[in-house]
């Protein structure tokens, strides 16, 4: 693979997964009062998926950044 193309694959991948849990969430249906929710309420599809990759990515790029450990939001006392 080119430099270029390595670099962009973490990207792909994110947008990809993002891609599949809005599809689910469409189909399925997101937990009421969610952000996923809110979001498919008001914008088209492919709008939210790029959201929630952006979303995600800035969670993940925190987490290598500072070490920290992934926490659900919502959960109290774990």
């Amino acid at each position: 693979m080119q430099p270029s193309r390595v670099r962009a694959y973490p990207g792909r991948l994110v947008i990809c997964g993002a891609v599949a849990l809005v599809r689910w969430a469409a189909r399925k249906g997101a937990p009421a009062g969610s952000w996923l929710g809110r979001m498919l309420a008001r914008k088209p599809k492919l709008v939210v998926a790029v959201a929630l990759a952006n979303k995600n990515a800035r969670i993940v790029w925190a987490l290598m950044a500072k070490g920290g450990v992934y926490r659900v939001p919502g959960e109290v006392g774990v």
